[in-house]
């Protein structure tokens, strides 16, 4: 398994977010490129990356901290928000992106998902967030009816690259992540799955790593700026 530190953008900032609310900030660095150089330094292989503005605005907002870390890190990076049309995704990649996530779109334009993973082979992901097994779209805005595992099986033949689950209620809230509808959704469709949200201990990653399922990774973003998780340790937990 992969570990992926989470590096969430707001106002040029590496902030953290509680259950997904933009009032609820804690900035956890106001230097993204150099958070990203340290956790490179540390020993991460991956970079999770979020603009959180770009989430609710619908487009890029947080371009410049984006490409500040991709000119300065050379791990590969996967970025999610505002990424809605083929021009964003086509420059991100461009900009040395290692893969996109769409979220939004997934919901709301299921056609632009296989388009663009027609065109990027194993650069695009799909990003589910739920909120009690619902879909979230819109930096987790608006809730929708459907439903997660519907969702993530519609793009079974799209040739997408991974798909990231968050439980939003379970993100940044430090109370673990949702083990058991991770594990049923990756037990549900043959993509590569991604936890995310509420990763807070090296027992959480064990237990992700013994859950059943074919977890591809986790993302962690509040414990490793807090100390809760040591990030050596994780990754030897996640390679072990």
């Amino acid at each position: 398994m992969i570990l992926y530190p989470a590096i969430d953008l707001k106002d040029g900032q590496a902030v953290r977010l509680l259950h997904g609310d933009m009032d609820k900030t804690t900035v956890f660095n106001d230097n993204p490129a150099a958070q990203a150089l340290e956790f490179v330094a540390a020993g991460c292989e991956w970079l999770h990356l979020v603009d959180l503005n770009g989430a609710f605005a619908g487009e890029p907002v947080n371009a410049a901290p984006v490409e500040e870390i991709l000119k300065q890190c050379q791990v590969p990076a996967q970025l999610g928000g505002g990424i809605r049309d083929m021009a964003t995704i086509e420059r991100w990649l461009d900009k040395g992106l290692a893969r996109v996530i769409l979220g939004t779109v997934a919901v709301e334009n299921p056609d632009l998902v296989r388009e663009a993973a027609r065109a990027f082979p194993g650069k695009v992901a799909v990003g589910i967030d739920a909120r009690g097994g619902k879909v979230a779209t819109k930096g987790w805005a608006e809730e929708t009816d459907v439903d997660v595992t519907d969702l993530a099986k519609s793009f079974e033949d799209a040739g997408v690259a991974a798909i990231i689950y968050t439980d939003i209620m379970r993100d940044g809230a430090m109370k673990g992540p949702n083990i058991d509808a991770t594990a049923a959704l990756a037990n549900a469709v043959s993509i590569p799955v991604i936890a995310s949200g509420g990763v807070s201990s090296l027992d959480d990653l064990r237990a992700l790593k013994s859950c059943g399922a074919p977890l591809d990774g986790a993302i962690s973003g509040r414990a490793l700026y807090d100390g809760a998780i040591d990030l050596s340790e994780a990754l030897a937990v996640l390679k072990g």
